[in-house]
């Protein structure tokens, strides 16, 4: 305490320990032991102000009930429980009026009754602004904790080169960035009015199935993010398919379904963090641009993909030579594209793609005979399946044909 707090306390009363006090000292050590040993430091000078209240009738001034607030912040910075601060403080009360010398040497009922009544006045006065204290700091550090970890995790996803300061950043939040995490992006169907409430909801399923450390659960970009522990199984704990989780608890939300989860690979280290998400959002994307609505996509399913856009000058100058010639089409190439796609998505089921499509049989065998006669390729044909079916999924992945392949982006 300070010298000026340590004035304030002379004035407002006896000391715990000034001479022939020394009872005090003893009410505060007890009621601490009480309190499951929260640190006695936080009962300040509460109780010499409750006995100079009992004798003397003086209600509490401004200043020593702002320092009682004071002590309730600082036991929440501290770590101790609310509850278990109000119990500290009650017991000290019901323990110093029990030995309290006016009370105990009078035998004046009135005595007696004012005395109680100043005290209760006192006591429900310090409860009252310790709770506020308490609870106006668990606020501030609640915004705190927020604040460190959405820039925690938006440097973890941006792969920010500071590895030590990472890593030292992390430790708080138990994250041991030595073992291989993943990440997994849930996107919702429709903008979601309040992404906190998935988030919560999101965040209570994971810290339960997976534990408390080394999961972290955020939102970015309109995105839930949840970045977890890349092992398969953990001890004690059965095997847990992280996507899948998470596509169960959010289906359960009123709002944003059908939800689409992707889930990035294990890598260890800082960078893999990144390394991860990026997989997680280049499958989201690649799934968007193939009109995929799996519930749940896994980086690992669509390397293929990957390979196709790699060389981008090469998948242009195979969508230009294979389905180029599909533009001249009454309607434009699009109605023969998807017809070439459900038919490949349907295992080149004639019957199935035509309900589909809302189509006749006889119109789905008209496109494709219109396909083989523009292009030359057959897609009956097993020998041309292979180029026309990459051709199409690499049409999707670059928009065409609403985008000129040249000018298009991967």
């Amino acid at each position: 305490m300070t010298p000026k707090a340590g004035s304030r306390r002379r004035k407002a009363g006896p000391s715990v320990n000034e001479p022939g006090e020394a009872w005090l000292t003893g009410v505060a050590e007890d009621a601490s032991a009480a309190a499951g040993g929260v640190p006695v430091e936080l009962l300040g000078d509460y109780l010499p102000l409750l006995a100079d209240a009992a004798a003397n009738g003086r209600k509490p001034r401004r200043s020593e009930l702002e320092a009682v607030e004071a002590l309730g912040r600082r036991a929440a910075e501290l770590g101790v429980s609310a509850g278990s601060a109000v119990q500290l403080y009650l017991s000290a009360s019901w323990r110093l009026w029990r030995e309290l010398p006016v009370v105990v040497r009078s035998s004046d009922s009135e005595v007696v009754r004012a005395a109680a009544e100043t005290v209760l006045h006192v006591v429900a006065d310090a409860v009252a602004i310790l709770a506020d204290g308490y609870n106006s700091a668990r606020r501030q550090m609640v915004r705190r904790e927020e604040t460190l970890r959405r820039e925690l995790i938006d440097d973890l996803l941006r792969g920010d080169s500071d590895v030590g300061g990472i890593v030292e950043r992390a430790e708080p939040f138990g994250l041991d960035l030595a073992r291989p995490h993943q990440v997994a992006l849930a996107a919702p169907h429709r903008r979601l009015p309040d992404v906190d409430a998935a988030t919560s909801s999101l965040e209570r399923i994971v810290l339960d199935r997976l534990g408390d450390r080394d999961v972290l659960v955020a939102t970015k970009d309109g995105l839930v993010v949840v970045l977890a522990p890349g092992e398969s199984e953990s001890p004690g704990r059965t095997r847990t398919d992280l996507g899948s989780l998470m596509l169960a608890e959010l289906d359960r939300l009123p709002r944003g379904r059908p939800w689409q989860v992707a889930v990035g690979r294990a890598y260890p280290g800082s960078y893999g963090i990144a390394r991860s998400y990026e997989e997680a959002r280049e499958a989201l994307t690649m799934a968007s641009r193939l009109h995929l609505d799996t519930p749940v996509i896994r980086a690992e399913q669509l390397l293929v993909y990957r390979v196709l856009v790699r060389d981008q000058p090469a998948i242009v100058d195979l969508v230009n030579a294979v389905l180029g010639p599909l533009e001249k089409a009454r309607g434009g190439a699009e109605p023969l594209l998807a017809t070439l796609e459900t038919y490949f998505a349907t295992g080149d089921v004639a019957t199935e793609t035509a309900r589909q499509l809302h189509l006749s049989v006889r119109a789905v065998t008209y496109r494709l005979g219109r396909i083989k006669t523009l292009t030359g390729y057959d897609p009956t044909d097993p020998a041309h399946r292979f180029t026309l079916h990459a051709t199409v999924l690499g049409a999707r992945l670059l928009g065409w044909p609403k985008n000129e392949p040249a000018n298009a982006h991967s």
